[in-house]
């Protein structure tokens, strides 16, 4: 039975928080959004991939994955550099991780995250439909090349398990890829194969959030931005309000509300630590290069995965975005530092390599932002064990990906509804819809 219309205080402004709040206000709720930031968007959010990849969703916990990780750790320019703290939370995190990396855990994570892909891609081109909101979307596919025979046959057997989940993942041969992407005829006699999913697409995140953010507020969405998170109080067992304070003037104010949503992205764990709910999130930092084309015409145009520096690359109008790597070092978002200096080079001596000439290296906009990853890939997305507290965090490398799903899923779940997809939702009180599997379904947080 649909819950009574009632206040919901939404932390956090990015994909996931503004989704929520958007799908919210369609329940018919009345909707507080707050962030530390003047705009949505601002974060993770700001310039990740671009890629819309529902059928390119592997959790990076695999059976190979440990042997990887250990020969990247002395590299910083590496796909995936692994940092060693003196941080509880990171080897909690780490230690989790390693115990996905087995077929039967990367086969279970695959079903739900497919499961979430297609129910998010269904969301977000109903959404667009809605709205008319325009954010440089390009819906041409996604094309995976391989730089070796041995990645190019790796890459056929992940293309036949997608396909085992309703994937259209197609093998491609060499000239099959360039016939899918001219662009890369320079690098041509390189490539030993790829895989291509039509049905994926490509667009500017930042500009999809803030434009929808612009549209809730027009429907009567409250936004508090500047305004930082400092503590979720508690009484008898729920949430009974919010300390937040306006980072302008210094002043403080307690936020009420009925229901209260978490999706602060890598931000949520340290956050609730303090009301006993540990959340296995650890931040990721990725960064990505946003560079002007000095030749359009030569540039790809559909959105493309280098298998060999793990880097995604999409056409953003007049611009080229390559984004990728992550680094498991804590909450720095430093870009001067030697490590971050090594990584951002790496993205444009890729792009040249693979594209010379085509975009303007020379003043690259560089950016960095935390990723919120769970050793499954999979997130908390439904209620926690506080009372009024909803989570909705955790999408790591796919919340742009995830995001419209996920917050008109956790809607639904806050109106008393079932969302159709099988997915393992937090505290999850409801009839299934199907059987999922035991250790994904009903976890409480």
């Amino acid at each position: 039975m649909q819950q009574q219309r009632s206040r919901v205080v939404v932390l956090g402004a990015g994909i996931i928080g503004i989704s929520t709040a958007w799908h919210l206000l369609n329940e018919g709720h009345e909707v507080t959004v707050v962030d530390r930031q003047e705009d949505a968007a601002l974060e993770t959010s700001f310039a990740n991939g671009a890629q819309i990849s529902v059928s390119f969703c592997e959790p990076w916990a695999h059976a190979g994955a440990p042997l990887k990780v250990a020969k990247w750790l002395l590299h910083d320019d590496s796909p995936l550099l692994f940092r060693p703290r003196l941080d509880p939370h990171q080897w909690r995190w780490g230690l989790s991780f390693l115990a996905q990396c087995n077929d039967a855990a990367f086969e279970r994570n695959v079903r739900q995250l497919v499961a979430l892909g297609r129910y998010s891609h269904e969301s977000l081109q109903r959404l667009v439909a809605d709205t008319g909101i325009a954010y440089q979307r390009l819906e041409r596919g996604i094309l995976h090349f391989f730089s070796s025979a041995a990645d190019a046959e790796a890459g056929a057997a992940a293309a036949e398990l997608m396909r085992r989940y309703g994937v259209d993942r197609r093998v491609l041969g060499r000239e099959e890829v360039l016939k899918v992407e001219p662009a890369l005829a320079a690098f041509g006699p390189n490539i030993h194969g790829g895989t291509f999913t039509p049905s994926d697409e490509s667009g500017d995140a930042r500009v999809f959030t803030q434009r929808l953010a612009a549209m809730c507020a027009q429907r009567g969405a409250r936004f508090l931005y500047r305004t930082a998170v400092e503590r979720i109080e508690t009484a008898g067992g729920e949430v009974s309000g919010v300390r937040v304070r306006d980072l302008a003037t210094g002043q403080r104010q307690r936020l009420q509300g009925d229901q209260f949503v978490a999706a602060m992205g890598s931000y949520t764990a340290p956050l609730l630590r303090s009301l006993g709910i540990y959340l296995n999130i650890y931040p990721a930092k990725g960064y990505s290069a946003t560079m002007a084309l000095k030749r359009p015409d030569d540039a790809s145009v559909v959105s493309l995965l280098d298998d060999t520096r793990k880097i995604a690359i999409s056409r953003l109008g007049d611009t080229i975005r390559v984004a990728g790597t992550a680094e498991m070092a804590g909450y720095d978002t430093a870009l001067d530092t030697p490590t971050a200096r090594a990584r951002c080079a790496a993205l444009v001596r890729r792009y040249e390599e693979l594209f010379p000439g085509v975009a303007d290296t020379s003043q690259p906009n560089f950016w960095t932002g935390l990723r919120p990853s769970t050793p499954t890939n999979i997130p908390y997305i439904g209620r926690s064990r506080i009372g009024r507290l909803w989570l909705n965090a955790g999408h790591g490398t796919l919340g742009w990906t995830h995001g419209a799903g996920s917050g008109q899923a956790l809607a639904e779940l806050m109106s008393g509804k079932r969302p159709a997809l099988n997915f393992g939702f937090c505290g999850d009180a409801l009839p299934s819809r199907s059987a999922v599997p035991a250790m994904a379904r009903g976890r409480h947080a």
